[in-house]
C-alpha cells in the first residue's frame, strides 16, 4: 500500500491508509497481526464500518475535497471497497451528506450475494483482478459485474490475463504459496432474509470450518499487470477528481 500511496501522492493526490487490524485504541483493540491463516478473526463487513468512518474524518479535514474522496483496497479491503458501495450499508453506516466519488477494489472476493446488491451507488466501480487468481478467483466478479451493468451502473471490471493474487506488490518477485492460508475459492456465499451469510449450496450457515474452504493459494508479482493497473488508476482518478 506505500507503493501505492507514493504513486498517487506523485499526482497531486493525498492519501490516508486504514489500518483495521491493529486498533491501537483501548476501546476498539483488535489486536490483529494477520488475518492469511484465520479468517474468522474479523468480520468482513466491520472493514466496510472502518472506510465510511475514514470518510466521515476526511470529509472534515481542511485540506481535503469532500466531494472527492475514492476508496481503494486490497483483497479483503478489495471485499470491502466493493461493497461499501452498498447503499442499503450507506444508510445503515455511513456518514450523512457525503459519499465516495469512486471506487476502487483490487482482487476482491464477489463470492458473497448481498440481499439488494444491485442497488449501489451512482458513482464509478473499476475493479481490477488477475485472471489467474487462485486465491481469490475472477468469476464471481465477472457474474456480479454484469448484474451491475444490466442494472446501469458505472461498473468495469479489469482482468490481467497470467497475473495472480498480490500481482501489485513488487516484493513477491518469486511466487509464494500460502500452504495454511485459508481461501473461500470453492464457496459460493449469500445473505438470507435474516442477514445471515450461508452456504449457497448448503443453504446452511457459513463458518470456516465449512467443507468449501480450502489452503493452499498463491501470491506472485507480475509486472506487466502492476504497470497497467498503476497507469489506468492513475489516469482514472485524475480525470474523476479532475487533477491539473
Amino acid at each position: 500500500m506505500d507503493v501505492w500511496s507514493q504513486e498517487l501522492n506523485r499526482i497531486g493526490i493525498a492519501t490516508l491508509i486504514l489500518d483495521s487490524f491493529t486498533a491501537r485504541k483501548s476501546f476498539t483493540a483488535r489486536k490483529i497481526v494477520s488475518t492469511v491463516n484465520d479468517q474468522a478473526q474479523l468480520g468482513r463487513l466491520a472493514m466496510i464500518v472502518d472506510a465510511y468512518r475514514a470518510l466521515d474524518v476526511l470529509s472534515r479535514h481542511p485540506r481535503i475535497d469532500p466531494a472527492r474522496i475514492a476508496v481503494m483496497g486490497f483483497s479483503r479491503g478489495g471485499q470491502a471497497t466493493l461493497y461499501a458501495s452498498l447503499k442499503r450499508f450507506q444508510r445503515m453506516h455511513g456518514p450523512r451528506g457525503v459519499q465516495f466519488a469512486a471506487y476502487l477494489p483490487f482482487y476482491a472476493n464477489c463470492g458473497t450475494t448481498f440481499v439488494d446488491d444491485e442497488n449501489v451507488a451512482d458513482r464509478p466501480i473499476r475493479l481490477f483482478h488477475g485472471a489467474a487468481d487462485n486465491y481469490v478467483p475472477v468469476a464471481p466478479c465477472r457474474s456480479y459485474v454484469a448484474r451491475l451493468r444490466a442494472a446501469g451502473k458505472d461498473v468495469q471490471l479489469t482482468e490481467y490475463a497470467g497475473a495472480q493474487h498480490v500481482f501489485d506488490n513488487p516484493f513477491l518477485a518469486t511466487p509464494v504459496v500460502l500452504k495454511q492460508a485459508q481461501t473461500t475459492r470453492g464457496c459460493l456465499l449469500e445473505e438470507s432474509p435474516v442477514g445471515q451469510i450461508i452456504n449457497s449450496g448448503t443453504k446452511q450457515p457459513f463458518g470456516y470450518d465449512d467443507p468449501c474452504v480450502e489452503r493452499g493459494p498463491t501470491i506472485a508479482y507480475h509486472t506487466q499487470a502492476h504497470a497497467e493497473a498503476q497507469k489506468a488508476v492513475k489516469a482514472f482518478l485524475t480525470a474523476t477528481f479532475k487533477v491539473q
